[in-house]
């Protein structure tokens, strides 16, 4: 029998993005984000609020990066989730991470994360129904090290997502199916 319980974003796993930019001095501003999501196949939506240092700067310079952290860095990403880019000027630095100029947009590739989407800034979809964010992706990058046979192998990723009932992070790796396909074995 389903117990009603406390409304929690129930929606998940939810991502860990990076969240990557250049600050006014050009140090590398980053965030961790949880609610963001692709919208097509080269759009993408990040659900965060104007207050962040982060989408002021993304409004400044009209890109951004998205990374998808990892189990290896866990430590560093929750640190970037905790500490505001407003009372911390370089925090990827205080992190132990560097980052080079994506050659795309105007915007870092933090080299510790293995796979990186680079974005063009769209809108910003504000109000009490707005999405935020909204960008192009012109890029993707990936480490070979998390490559087989030319594509992103999750297992060697180690991607984490979070989970809002108990505030952990989790490794994904373990694939259990076939998409496109397992499903045609009802049909």
């Amino acid at each position: 029998m389903k117990k009603n319980i406390e409304n929690k974003q129930a929606i998940f796993p939810m991502p860990v993005l990076m969240i990557a930019t250049y600050n006014d001095d050009g140090s590398v501003n980053v965030m961790n984000a949880a609610w963001g999501t692709m919208v097509s196949m080269d759009m993408i939506a990040l659900n965060l609020t104007e207050t962040h240092k982060t989408v002021q700067n993304i409004k400044k310079r009209g890109a951004f990066t998205v990374s998808i952290a990892d189990a290896k860095h866990v430590t560093e990403a929750d640190y970037f989730g905790i500490v505001s880019g407003k009372k911390v000027s370089d925090k990827l630095a205080k992190a132990g991470m560097t980052a080079v100029r994506s050659q795309n947009i105007d915007a870092p590739v933090i080299n510790e994360f293995p796979l990186c989407l680079e974005c063009e800034f769209i809108e910003y979809q504000g109000g009490k129904y707005g999405l935020g964010v909204i960008a192009k992706v012109v890029n993707v990058c990936a480490d070979e090290k998390i490559m087989t046979d030319g594509k992103v192998d999750i297992a060697k990723l180690e991607a984490i997502s979070f989970d809002p009932f108990t505030d952990g992070y989790y490794k994904i790796g373990e694939r259990i199916g076939n998409a496109f396909a397992d499903g045609k074995k009802i049909k």
